[in-house]
């Protein structure tokens, strides 16, 4: 299955952008929706805050395997390698990506300005261990 929806660069577009995802993806165990919510709502605030363009959201799954692209057309490539400042109130998106997702990723959008941050979760993991 793959679907596709493009965004504005608006606050609500977060809350939209989740709601299509989990709409897509339909029933799983609550742990995985509620990482796949954070996930998309990170990825696509931080289109809306630092891109400034419209963004669109891609999803494929595949294989018991969800893979979620958040596109724009912004220029500048986001940079998680560091944590901020215990003080800041920015920063930690991709942060909390890397800790959620089974794999992820940054991606050039081809030619042009733009890119495409990514990333995937099995839909069939075991429930972690209490």
């Amino acid at each position: 299955m793959k679907a596709a929806r493009t965004f504005p660069p608006e606050p609500g577009s977060s809350r939209a952008a989740r709601r299509f995802v989990l709409g897509a993806v339909g029933e799983v165990r609550a742990d995985l929706r509620d990482a796949i919510s954070v996930m998309v709502s990170e990825l696509a605030m931080n289109a809306v805050q630092y891109a400034r363009t419209e963004f669109q959201v891609r999803i494929q799954v595949a294989r018991g395997t969800l893979r979620v692209e958040v596109a724009d057309s912004g220029a500048g490539h986001p940079a998680p390698w560091q944590a901020p400042p215990p003080s800041s109130l920015h920063g930690r998106g991709l942060l909390i990506v890397r800790r959620l997702a089974d794999d992820w990723g940054i991606s050039p959008a081809g030619a042009g300005p733009g890119k495409y941050v990514w990333f995937t979760i099995g839909l069939h993991a075991q429930a972690p261990a209490p």
